[in-house]
C-alpha cells in the first residue's frame, strides 16, 4: 500500500508485460491473496478490455526490481511471448495506447522508449538475479506501431550513421522475420520436449561479434559468461530491440557497430534500414578512461535515511561494466528531480543504454491483489473502464 505520488514517490515509468496465459486465467491468478506479486492492469486480447487489479497509488510487485516497482505502473497483456505477435491484436494495442496516454498525462510520464518499456528492458537489481530477469512481452510486441499509436513515433532518419552518432533501433516489424529457437519452458502451451525453430515477425535485430552473418551472436555476460549467444527466443542478450538507443562504434559496408553491454557488437543495417539516426540526444562520457561500475537499482545513500530506518543496501553489478565510452543519457522528464536510471543518482552511475538488459523467463500469471471493475471513463472515449 502507498500513496504515490502524493507521498513524494514519483511514477515515471510504464512497464509492458504479457501474462503467459489467457485473460480469464490470468485475472483469476492475479486475484489470489496467496501470491507475492501484483500488477496494476490486465488487457484482454480479443477486444482490449481492461481490468484494474491494483490502484495506481499503490506499489505493485511486477518487475523483479523493487527500485523499478517504486516508480512504475505495470500493464499485463493476455498472450504468450513465445508465440510472437499472435495474441497482440489491434484492439489490444489501441486499448493499451489509450491507457498509457491517460497515465502519461496524469503522472507527467514522457512518452518515449526510456519511460515506456517492456519487462525485458528492466534492469536486474543485482548479480544474483541477472540471469533470471524476464523477457516478456517478447519479440512479437510491435514497439514501432505502439509508439505511433501513442503519437510518439521514433524521430530521425533511416540512413547510414556516422561513428559517434546515436541510433534508434528501428527494424520494419512485418518485414523483419527472424529465426528463433523455442525450447521446452519457453512456451507453456507447447508439449514438445525438444527445441524447435520458428520464423516470426520480430521487433529486434541480432547483434554479432563481427560484421558478418556467420559471425557468432553476442553473448550476454550474465547468461553466457564469455561464450557466444544463441537465437533462443528467451536469449535477449543477443539482440537489440526496437526503440532502444545506442552510440555508433563503427561502420563496415552494410553493418553498423554499436556499444552494447560494454562491448562493440554489429548488426545488419543496409542503407540504414534497421535504425534511425537520432538527433538532439544527449550523451554522457565517463570521467577518464577507466571502466565505470553500473547499478541495477537506485536507493538513497545511507546518510540520507531518517534515524531509526535501516538503509537499503546495494552494490554495483559485477557482470557488467561500461568502458570509457559514451552512453545515451536518459532524460528524467519535465519536473523530475533527475533520477536517471541510465545515468546516475547520488553519484552512482546506473545502467546505460549500451548496457543491454539481461532477461530470461517471461511473466507467469499468479499475482496477488483483489480484482476491481470500474464504470466506463468518458475520457477514454467510453470504450474503457475507469482508471484510478
Amino acid at each position: 500500500m502507498s500513496k504515490r505520488p502524493a507521498n513524494g514517490i514519483r511514477i515515471d515509468t510504464i512497464v509492458i508485460h504479457d501474462l503467459e496465459t489467457t485473460y480469464d486465467t490470468g485475472v483469476k491468478g492475479l486475484s489470489s491473496q496467496t501470491n507475492s506479486a501484483a500488477t496494476h492492469y490486465v488487457m484482454r486480447s480479443s477486444d482490449g478490455a481492461v481490468t484494474q487489479m491494483v490502484p495506481t497509488k499503490d506499489i505493485a510487485f511486477h518487475t523483479g526490481n523493487y527500485s523499478m516497482n517504486l516508480h512504475s505502473i505495470g500493464i499485463e497483456h493476455e498472450g504468450y511471448a513465445a508465440q510472437g505477435a499472435t495474441w497482440y491484436t489491434e484492439a489490444q494495442y489501441e486499448a493499451t495506447a489509450d491507457l498509457v496516454t491517460y497515465l502519461a498525462a496524469r503522472f507527467d510520464i514522457p512518452l518515449d522508449r526510456q519511460h515506456v518499456i517492456g519487462h525485458d528492458n528492466v534492469d536486474s537489481p543485482d548479480d544474483a538475479h541477472a540471469a533470471g530477469m524476464h523477457w516478456d512481452p517478447g519479440n512479437g510486441w510491435d514497439w514501432d506501431h505502439f509508439m505511433t499509436l501513442l503519437g510518439r513515433p521514433y524521430s530521425g532518419t533511416h540512413s547510414v550513421p556516422a561513428v559517434g552518432s546515436v541510433v534508434t533501433i528501428d527494424p520494419p516489424f512485418a518485414d523483419t522475420v527472424q529465426t528463433v529457437r523455442v525450447c521446452p519452458g519457453d512456451d507453456p502451451t507447447d508439449p514438445t520436449t525438444t527445441c524447435t525453430e520458428r520464423q516470426q515477425a520480430s521487433n529486434f535485430v541480432y547483434v554479432r561479434t563481427a560484421p558478418d552473418a556467420s559471425a557468432p551472436l553476442f553473448g550476454d555476460q550474465a547468461l553466457h559468461g564469455t561464450g557466444a549467444g544463441t537465437n533462443e527466443i528467451s536469449d535477449w542478450g543477443s539482440s537489440a530491440q526496437s526503440g532502444r538507443q545506442f552510440v555508433v562504434a563503427d561502420v563496415s559496408g552494410d553493418w553498423t557497430a554499436i556499444w552494447f553491454s560494454g562491448a562493440k557488437v554489429w548488426f545488419y543495417n543496409p542503407g540504414g534500414k534497421n535504425a534511425k539516426i537520432a538527433y538532439g540526444v544527449k550523451m554522457i562520457r565517463p570521467a577518464g578512461s577507466a571502466s565505470v561500475a553500473v547499478y541495477g537499482r537506485s536507493y538513497p545513500d545511507a546518510s540520507e535515511y531518517p534515524a531509526g530506518i535501516s538503509p537499503s543496501t546495494q552494490a554495483p553489478l559485477t557482470v557488467y561494466t561500461v568502458p570509457g565510452r559514451p552512453g545515451v543519457r536518459r532524460h528524467p522528464g519535465p519536473g523530475r528531480d533527475g533520477r536517471l536510471r541510465q545515468e546516475q543518482r547520488n553519484g552512482r552511475p546506473r545502467r546505460q543504454e549500451d548496457v543491454h538488459h539481461p532477461v530470461r523467463p517471461p511473466c507467469r500469471a499468479g499475482l496477488r491483489e483483489r480484482r476491481h471493475r470500474y464504470p466506463r471513463d468518458a475520457a477514454l472515449g467510453g470504450r474503457r473502464q475507469l482508471i484510478t
